[in-house]
């Protein structure tokens, strides 16, 4: 999953940045307002962390234009103001919890974890291709009924190609969808992930073909039997 994390304070960024990341998530960092809604704009999330006070204003003035930028996206604000009318301002305006600072880095990978499970709305259905079957709400993936576990990217990389079963998803979405802003993206870096995860779903007899569409990029199917 995708999580955009708004902080103007650098080391604090990088911190909860690369704890997001050895999560198990993509994280993308940015620090202003402005930041923020050309992020949403460019990518889609799963969650964003979101500090109250930003260089150029108040986060909760956002917050009406985060939900209609991506109306099911989850929002944990991050502050140092914990007075008890501010969190109710806070979740009052649109977040859907308020993190005080100074905080414990597992607690904050808990809390967007739990954020992520509660529900939102009308329940997607789940995907089954091949003998894999993949629960976009929870993100659970099993294959033969078994849950398996994936490297993050080798992760990220099935969710997509699975959410677009039976068509072509283009090389430049994998990679925005796949690497961070800040990623050090090599040109074999998404071919060698292709080829990682597609070892990887025949180890475990998926019943499912990664097939590249040259010049174009990637899809998935259910394997035919011969």
């Amino acid at each position: 999953m995708r999580v955009l994390m708004v902080e103007d304070e650098p080391e604090m960024a990088k911190l909860v940045a690369g704890k997001l990341a050895r999560s198990g998530f993509v994280a993308d960092r940015v620090g202003s307002l402005d930041e923020t809604m050309e992020a949403l704009r460019q990518h889609k999330y799963s969650l964003v962390l979101l500090d109250r006070r930003l260089p150029d204003g108040d986060a909760i003035s956002i917050l009406p234009e985060i939900r209609r930028a991506q109306p099911s996206i989850r929002i944990v604000m991050l502050t140092a103001r914990n007075a008890v009318e501010d969190r109710i301002e806070g979740l009052d305006a649109g977040a859907d919890d308020y993190v005080t600072k100074p905080f414990d880095a597992n607690e904050l990978i808990a809390r967007v974890r739990a954020c992520l499970r509660r529900p939102g709305g009308e329940a997607a259905t789940p995907i089954a291709v091949g003998k894999i079957v993949f629960h976009p709400d929870t993100g659970d993936v099993s294959v033969d009924g078994a849950m398996v576990l994936f490297h993050k990217r080798e992760r990220a990389l099935l969710d997509i190609l699975l959410l677009n079963a039976g068509r072509a998803v283009l090389r430049d979405r994998l990679l925005a969808e796949i690497y961070g802003f800040a990623d050090d993206v090599q040109a074999t870096a998404l071919s060698m992930l292709v080829s990682r995860l597609r070892r990887r779903l025949l180890d475990l007899d998926a019943g499912v073909e990664i097939h590249t569409a040259r010049d174009v990029g990637y899809l998935l199917t259910e394997r035919k039997r011969r």
